[in-house]
């Protein structure tokens, strides 16, 4: 009983031993700040900005700015902010940079704060910068700059991926440039694309860029999407890891670059109504365009390297009926469903389908 007891107490006198060294080896500090003095951004000596879409590495603008003070030695978090206002209703931050007061942007990183702030490409629009001091990683702290005023003409900053088809079940065959059938973008979700059609018996995978023939997307299961981004092995081919499909006709195929995975799918086409002839028309065209039918299937349509300016494009059925939309460079058209935007002008191949409504249209040289 004894033994119990006395085994008890020097268990108890450890544990306060402990207890206070770990007080002891408590090293935190609190610190106290004070209000913030914020940073003072620099004039430039220049401010007009044409930026060039061809050398986009160079570089843009250098900004300068007195650094802020918060009473103690601390390292200043300090974030580049453009705004479309002046009062910065919706900043953008371009980059953020910690302990420096200065910093060089590139001809791609202001043109993309200017698209991302709304200012349209291809005309002088007013861009207002300023810094933003913060501390600690959760931006504590925050104190702003004065603003800077500056007028850029931006170059259109095409940001989607597109994507074609090929294989012996589409009609390009295993031809990595015989006018492939684009893939066509969700309007809402830029890494899911859909191809409704007519499939062949055989096997197809799916490319970046026509021409190349990786990017190389394709299947080693019955579900989920693997690449040979080059120099690499190429994956196994839809819709089933290199077993060619056996019966030809219409299936739904949907692919989603940010899950990995896809689906194939039956499709029944029987009772859709068949076209003979498509047109596009609208500002943004001469008159009344012919579109061209895909041979291999009577349901899609498209045109090659067609060149569009700034406006608006409908679809126009053979039965005079008008399919359009109200996003740009894709989304589903629906009959009187309003003109479809053209918002910078380029060569366009345009992919239209009539099943389902799906239009993608894809800039050549943006």
């Amino acid at each position: 009983m004894m033994k119990n007891i006395k085994r008890t107490s020097i268990l108890s006198i450890l544990g306060l031993v402990l207890l206070f060294f770990n007080a002891c080896d408590d090293t935190s500090e609190m610190y106290n700040i004070s209000t913030p003095t914020a940073p003072v951004l620099s004039e430039l000596t220049t401010t007009n900005l044409e930026l060039d879409a061809v050398n986009t590495n160079n570089p843009a603008i250098t900004l300068n700015w007195k650094s802020a003070t918060y009473g103690q030695q601390a390292a200043v978090n300090y974030a580049i902010q453009f705004s479309s206002d002046e009062g910065f209703t919706s900043p953008v931050t371009s980059a953020t940079i910690t302990g420096q007061n200065a910093l060089t942007l590139s001809v791609s990183e202001v043109n993309a704060a200017a698209g991302v702030a709304g200012l349209n490409p291809f005309e002088w629009s007013t861009l207002h910068a300023r810094v933003v001091s913060s501390l600690g990683t959760q931006g504590s702290e925050p104190a702003n700059s004065n603003t800077i005023t500056l007028s850029v003409y931006p170059y259109y900053n095409y940001t989607f991926n597109d994507y074609y088809l090929v294989g012996n079940a589409v009609s390009s065959n295993w031809n990595n440039n015989d006018n492939n059938p684009g893939l066509f973008r969700d309007a809402s979700d830029s890494n899911k694309f859909y191809y409704t059609g007519y499939f062949g018996a055989g096997e197809f995978k799916v490319l970046e860029v026509k021409g190349l023939w990786q990017p190389q997307w394709g299947t080693n299961d019955t579900s989920t999407i693997e690449v040979n981004p080059g120099g690499g092995s190429d994956p196994g081919s839809f819709p089933n890891n290199n077993l060619p499909m056996q019966t030809a006709g219409y299936y739904e195929f949907s692919i989603d670059f940010a899950s990995k995975t896809f689906t194939f799918e039956p499709y029944t086409e029987a009772g859709s109504a068949v076209f003979t002839g498509m047109s596009i028309q609208g500002s943004a065209t001469e008159g009344l365009t012919a579109v061209n039918q895909l041979g291999f299937d009577q349901h899609i349509w498209y045109l090659n390297g067609v060149h569009l300016v700034p406006g608006n494009v409908e679809f126009v059925t053979n039965t005079s009926a008008i399919w359009g939309s109200d996003t740009s460079f894709s989304g589903t058209a629906t009959e009187n469903g309003g003109s479809i935007p053209v918002i910078v002008e380029d060569d366009y191949d345009v992919w239209f389908n009539d099943l389902t409504g799906r239009y993608i249209l894809i800039p050549l040289n943006l």
